[in-house]
């Protein structure tokens, strides 16, 4: 004798996804409010891409001369170039956190929390205003590229992948400072963790040369950095290099949605 269906009580299926609808539209609303803040930093934007331009003519231009790192049948600049486009991407998102203690201090963010706003859409607001910045300042750095000759991909559709992977390294790397501001809960320090941890971060990535030329020891960190898989998925969408999308997508999302839940978790310790 067949099993009788289950009978699932009346509105039930709206109990279910009224949570998330109006969790989706609170985040889409402090994304909006995070969007029009942008209008009034369009200097800054460009200001914060002097230093990936000048990595890219003086670094680039000269370690491509002298041959120093070999890249294959890649030339260094353009091997180069998707890893600066990350390296401005990190620069951006790292000292969100410090933007999150001027609102607690300004006392914006403790009118947030008590708000029926929830703690993840604050933070998946802020996320995505650092990745809106990075996407903003990697058109300045691509159009320089492309003037420096950088053998680019003209597929529309890997751009909307680069885009895509410019995001979420930015969500990964501002969800990180907004913890970091949750433990350290004064913005001097953490504009000095922030600076203690980007350029080991960088420098222990394949931002700069290839992994195989790293020791051991840098290898194993290399694994395990985040900007490591977004470099990798950068160059494969960007200049056709061999990249495992799959799991660097994976690797991607997964930090994202980790390092979301501990922002979000560390995010009222701000307002004690």
């Amino acid at each position: 004798m067949s099993a009788l269906p289950v009978a699932r009580p009346a509105g039930w299926a709206e109990s279910w996804t009224e949570p998330v609808r109006v969790l989706v539209s609170r985040i889409a609303t402090m994304c909006l409010v995070e969007l029009q803040k942008l209008r009034h930093d369009r200097t800054e934007l460009v200001t914060r891409a002097v230093q990936p331009a000048l990595w890219l003519l003086v670094f680039g231009n000269v370690f491509t001369a002298i041959h120093a790192i070999p890249t294959g049948n890649v030339p260094y600049l353009d091997f180069l170039a998707p890893g600066i486009l990350a390296q401005s991407a990190l620069f951006i998102a790292i000292f969100y956190g410090i933007q999150v203690i001027w609102e607690r201090d300004a006392g914006v963010l403790a009118k947030l929390l008590v708000t029926p706003t929830p703690r993840v859409a604050v933070v998946a607001a802020k996320a995505f205003a650092a990745g809106t910045r990075a996407v903003a300042q990697a058109v300045v750095v691509l159009v320089l590229a492309l003037v420096m000759g950088v053998a680019l991909t003209a597929n529309p559709l890997k751009w909307l992948g680069v885009v895509a992977v410019v995001m979420l390294g930015s969500a990964i790397f501002c969800c990180l400072s907004i913890t970091i501001a949750g433990l350290a809960l004064s913005r001097d320090r953490v504009m000095g963790i922030g600076q203690a941890i980007t350029m080991p971060l960088f420098f222990a990535s394949n931002a700069l040369y290839p992994v195989a030329l790293m020791p051991v020891w840098l290898q194993w960190i290399n694994h395990v950095n985040p900007l490591s898989y977004e470099v990798e998925a950068l160059r494969g969408l960007m200049i056709g290099e061999p990249a495992r999308l799959g799991l660097c997508f994976g690797v991607l999302v997964g930090a994202a949605v980790l390092m979301i839940g501990l922002a979000s978790a560390l995010l009222p310790r701000l307002t004690r």
